[in-house]
């Protein structure tokens, strides 16, 4: 538990502590939880629900399941659930976890266009609609770099240490943002180059220490 004062998505949980969903129930539960409240992208707040409110990962594992589900093919988040699920119940569990993260979502915005569809066409009500969608974008921006900045603490455990991990990420962000990659060359790119250093790095450290 956390001291009195300290932010509880500081604490590190550690695999011992962790807990297991008790139901495919449980999972879709809480996979509709997080996906009503994820305004601008449910990464944004699948760390903290996933890792510090129900303790289901540690942040490493987190990390490294949100790795694989944006290297695969689809949305991220999908992919997430998906893996998330069959972790603890095979494809059970992928399937309660993706039917939690859509269903209630594609009820809530079918009712949506349906309410607009039905509304007269007013200029007032259309520049009401579009200032508060802007407004909320500028929430969902300040909720990913939140959700970025978290991320970065278990990179400190990184195998190649938190500098070359740093310059990784910022040369990521350099070659999306400067150069305009597009992300399936920075994936071929640098981050092909960033498995094999990783991996060779690993394998120096156990020639080491056998």
């Amino acid at each position: 538990m956390p001291e009195p004062g300290q932010d509880a998505a500081s604490v590190q949980i550690t695999e011992a502590a962790l807990l297991r969903p008790a139901s495919n129930w449980a999972l879709f539960t809480a996979f509709t939880s997080l996906a009503m409240q994820g305004f601008g992208g449910v990464i944004a707040v699948a760390q903290h629900e996933l890792c510090v409110r129900r303790r289901w990962l540690t942040a490493q594992e987190f990390l490294e399941l949100l790795g694989s589900a944006q290297v695969l093919p689809g949305p991220n988040v999908c992919n997430l659930s998906l893996m998330v699920g069959d972790r603890f119940f095979g494809w059970r569990g992928a399937f309660s976890a993706l039917a939690g993260m859509m269903l209630l979502p594609m009820v809530v915005m079918l009712a949506l266009a349906w309410l607009v569809a039905l509304t007269p066409p007013a200029t007032a009500t259309h520049d009401a609609v579009k200032g508060a969608l802007w407004g909320i974008t500028a929430v969902a921006g300040g909720q990913i770099i939140g959700t970025v900045l978290k991320l970065s603490a278990p990179l400190r455990q990184h195998p190649l240490g938190l500098p070359a991990a740093g310059a990784l990420a910022l040369g990521a962000l350099l070659m999306m943002t400067w150069l305009r990659w597009p992300l399936i060359w920075v994936l071929l790119g640098l981050g092909v180059a960033a498995c094999v250093w990783t991996y060779l790095v690993l394998r120096k450290k156990e020639r080491t220490a056998s």
